[in-house]
């Protein structure tokens, strides 16, 4: 890839943005009702049940910079050498190779691989955006890994404490998702970007408004605070809440990346404001 086409990601999603927000935003990536100690790892919770809302949601709308001159039909995402490489867009229904292969080269982490291990992935990741975008984790859309060990807490009289060693347990997904170049990601997001336009255009949605919600998304994974102080618990039934309502009435994703701890949640930051700046500045390096 040339110094030319270089730009700058973030979970984080994903997380778990662009084609892949799927992963990062890195993006990347939660549900915050979801029973703890039954919890799936980052990013492949199943989707929150939201009571019915009838006022209607105040769609973001934001304008993403084009490249300039860049030719089109030149696939910088893929590059393998110094000149450009023309490759046409498949259609949205034939695209899932097209994104998988281009995908695949971002990270050097077999993990990747079966992430993507399904199908319309464009579509999917267009749905997982709009998601992240009001802080929900829609799990069912792209399951990732699970946790490597079982939840834990301990108790200090009435006090009910989330074990510090639980934040190991989202590692994997977490390197995963940081292993992602936010620059490639970034390149490819704006030579596919007629496919994601395509699959949020089917929900109704215009370019400015795929713009907004992205970058809201990806603010979402920013604006979640770091806690290094122990966190405490309170639990109804089997479900564990944070008992500082400060926490608990965060989003659901935010209180998700808040339970992977604060080296991976900051981790997972450096990467959505690499997205970020990659996609606000596409010209930044040319």
């Amino acid at each position: 890839m040339t110094k030319r086409d270089a730009t700058n990601k973030s979970k984080s999603i994903l997380t778990l943005g662009t084609l892949a927000s799927l992963i990062i935003v890195g993006g990347v990536l939660y549900q915050a009702q979801k029973d703890l100690p039954n919890d799936s790892e980052l990013l492949s919770i199943p989707e929150q049940v939201v009571d019915v809302v009838i006022a209607p949601a105040i769609v973001p709308e934001a304008t993403i910079p084009k490249v300039l001159n860049q030719p089109d039909g030149v696939d910088v995402a893929s590059k393998t050498s110094s000149e450009p490489v023309k490759t046409p867009l498949p259609t949205l229904d034939t695209s899932d190779e097209f994104v998988r292969e281009r995908i695949v080269l971002m990270s050097n982490k077999a993990e990747i691989n079966s992430w993507l291990a399904t199908d319309d992935l464009v579509r999917r990741t267009a749905s997982y955006l709009d998601g992240l975008s009001r802080g929900i984790i829609l799990g069912k859309i792209f399951p990732l890994s699970s946790p490597q060990s079982s939840f834990a807490t301990h108790n200090e009289g009435d006090v009910i404490w989330l074990n510090a060693g639980n934040y190991e347990r989202y590692n994997t997904t977490v390197a995963v998702l940081a292993s992602l170049n936010m620059n490639s990601m970034a390149q490819m997001f704006h030579f596919a970007r007629p496919l994601l336009e395509s699959a949020f255009r089917e929900m109704g949605y215009k370019p400015r408004q795929m713009d907004g919600i992205l970058l809201t998304a990806i603010d979402q994974v920013l604006n979640t605070p770091i806690i290094v102080e122990p966190i405490s618990l309170t639990r109804d039934s089997v479900a564990y809440k944070y008992a500082d309502m400060s926490l608990e009435s965060l989003t659901p994703l935010q209180k998700q990346l808040i339970r992977t701890g604060p080296e991976n949640t900051q981790r997972l930051q450096q990467q959505a404001l690499l997205l970020k700046n990659a996609l606000l500045n596409p010209n930044g390096n040319q």
